[in-house]
């Protein structure tokens, strides 16, 4: 008796638990790391604030210059919220749809635009493009805008855009009364103290006698597209991990289902009588009341029993082998070799009888 060579649960437990317990390691760190990183986006640009990525500092700063800041997280707010003396920051242009970012550009007398790309830039400020983005790093004006030239040097950085008026290395761009600032440096708690960042952040917010402070939520129905799927609501980092483990499931699986050799061949469990497999044969051919297979079966037996005995060669026609048994016996057999099949089980037995009996009759020539 031989042994399954087919793995068990056992030994398919055996062989996946390593690469599924790295795969397990590899998402729970993932994870972690994206609550970490997306952790601090809460807090950023909020007014009331006083993490690093907040701005508690310069609104405090503001409103001792006698600035009245009017917080909002929608668009509808924001709207009503305006007036034709008053300054917008939007803090995520990138949220809100082009068309809605046009119509508060026109409410507003002034604009503030934090990294805004893509559509937004143009809704903004019309034939601008947004390029690379660059690290914030210290950076002199390079431009006449009166802002820029009296605060001078700032720590700035993030998305840099080609405009004749840009300023600080391509990450500032003023015209028309809208403002696209490429990072928020120079309005956060972190580095405000830092060159000229205060000076630049009051100028460019402080301006007017009310600012309002639109920080998009996620609830608010001007998001850009409107209704998402869920695929376009993934962050783009989960989409390329997402990439990599289907590629090393498919790496996996290639590996796995490598080829293992050739066949081999063993002995059956358990040795099955010839008899018994005809006697088997036979009663299904019964069950099935088959007797027309069953004849066949019995004609074709008879006939390579008695090729051999007559000297024919291997592919003799039934009608040939009735010929050469005519011809050694003076019998006619092609009733019995060639005839009809019977269509009852008692003819089939006859048939039966009648070819046991020719066989013997022919016997060794």
């Amino acid at each position: 008796m031989s042994t399954s060579v087919s793995p068990d649960a056992r030994r398919i437990w055996a062989a996946a638990r390593g690469p599924l317990i790295i795969g397990v390691i590899v998402l729970a760190t993932v994870i972690v790391m994206s609550l970490f990183r997306d952790s601090p986006s809460l807090d950023a640009l909020d007014p009331d604030s006083v993490a690093p990525t907040g701005s508690r500092a310069v609104a405090r700063l503001l409103t001792a210059q006698g600035v009245q800041i009017h917080p909002v997280d929608t668009a509808q707010a924001a709207g009503e919220a305006l007036d034709g003396g008053a300054t917008l920051l939007i803090t995520q242009p990138n949220w809100v749809n082009p068309v809605r970012l046009n119509q508060l550009r026109d409410q507003a007398r002034t604009v503030v635009a934090i990294a805004p790309q893509g559509d937004a830039v143009g809704a903004l400020i019309p034939g601008v493009d947004s390029a690379a983005s660059v690290p914030t790093g210290t950076r002199e004006p390079g431009c006449s805008l009166p802002a820029a030239r009296a605060a001078g040097a700032a720590r700035i950085g993030g998305i840099t855009y080609s405009d004749e008026f840009s300023c600080y290395d391509g990450t500032l761009v003023a015209r028309s009364q809208t403002i696209l600032l490429g990072g928020a440096a120079p309005l956060s708690n972190e580095t405000l103290a830092e060159e000229g960042n205060a000076a630049l952040a009051l100028r460019l917010l402080g301006q007017h006698q009310r600012l309002v402070w639109y920080r998009p939520s996620l609830a608010d129905p001007a998001r850009d597209g409107g209704q998402q799927s869920f695929y376009d609501l993934i962050p783009p980092g989960w989409k390329f991990g997402l990439g990599q483990v289907v590629i090393a499931i498919l790496l996996f699986m290639l590996w796995r289902g490598r080829r293992l050799g050739p066949v081999v061949t063993e002995p059956l469990p358990v040795v099955v009588r010839a008899a018994e497999t005809a006697e088997g044969r036979a009663r299904l051919y019964r069950r099935a009341g088959a007797t027309d297979h069953a004849a066949d079966a019995l004609r074709r037996s008879a006939i390579n029993r008695l090729i051999p005995l007559l000297g024919l060669t291997s592919d003799a026609t039934p009608e040939a082998v009735a010929d050469a048994v005519a011809a050694h016996t003076g019998r006619d057999a092609r009733m019995v070799l060639c005839g009809p099949p019977p269509g009852t089980e008692q003819a089939l037995v006859d048939l039966a009888g009648d070819l046991d009996r020719l066989t013997d009759e022919i016997g060794p020539l």
